[in-house]
C-alpha cells in the first residue's frame, strides 16, 4: 500500500522566480512537496512544484516521472493500493494515467481514505480531527519533515534543490532508525 499527500509549504524571500506560486486552497505563497510512502511513513517518490499546481497534476508529474517502477511490475502479483484523500479525482487521474501507460490500471488501484461525518465523531465521543485509518501515516511523515529545520519554508532557488532538500531529510531519518536499530 503506498499513501500520497501534497504540502504546500511557503517561501522564503531567497527562493527562485520559478518555484514561486500561490495556492488559494491553502493560502500559501510557495511551492508544493508531493509525498508518496509506504505503509511504515518511509518515502516512495517525493516531488516538488509550484504551489498554484493542483493535487492532482503534481500526482501525475510525479507518478509520470517514475512510471518506469510500474512498468517494470509484474502483472500476475495483486495490483498496489494507492491511498488518496478527497482532495484528489480519481477518475481524472486513471484517464491521465492511462494515456501515458494504458496497462497501469492492472498494477494498482486507487482507494480513497474514508472520511467520518461529523455524526460518526459524536458517536465515538470525539470532536475535530480524528485518524482515519493509514492516513495518520502520511501526516506523521509531514510532521517528521518539519523537524528538518531547512524544511520549515521553502529556501530553495529551483523546485530540483528542494526536491533533493526532502531526499535528504529523509535519507538522514532513515539512516539513524537503521543505526539506532543496531
Amino acid at each position: 500500500m503506498l499513501i500520497i499527500d501534497s504540502q504546500a509549504v511557503k517561501n522564503t524571500c531567497n527562493a527562485g522566480v520559478n518555484s514561486k506560486g500561490y495556492c488559494f486552497y491553502k493560502a500559501t505563497n510557495g511551492i508544493k512537496r508531493h509525498l508518496t510512502i509506504d505503509i511504515l511513513g518511509f518515502p516512495f517518490f517525493t516531488h516538488c512544484t509550484r504551489a498554484n499546481v493542483s493535487d492532482d497534476a503534481g500526482l501525475l508529474e510525479m507518478l509520470t516521472l517514475n512510471i518506469n517502477y510500474f512498468k517494470s511490475k509484474p502483472v500476475n502479483i495483486p495490483k498496489l493500493t494507492i491511498l488518496l484523500d478527497h482532495g484528489y479525482h480519481v477518475d481524472y487521474l486513471i484517464e491521465q494515467l492511462e494515456q501515458v501507460y494504458p496497462q497501469i490500471m492492472t498494477k494498482i488501484r486507487f482507494e480513497r481514505a474514508t472520511k467520518p461525518s461529523k455524526q460518526q465523531k459524536a458517536a465515538q465521543g470525539k470532536s475535530g480531527f480524528v485518524p482515519t485509518v493509514a492516513r495518520w501515516v502520511i501526516e506523521r511523515s509531514n510532521a517528521w519533515m518539519e523537524r528538518c529545520k531547512i524544511l520549515v519554508k521553502n529556501f530553495e532557488r529551483t523546485l530540483s534543490n528542494a526536491t533533493a532538500k526532502l531526499n535528504l531529510c529523509f535519507i538522514r531519518l532513515m539512516l539513524k532508525r537503521l543505526a539506532a536499530s543496531s
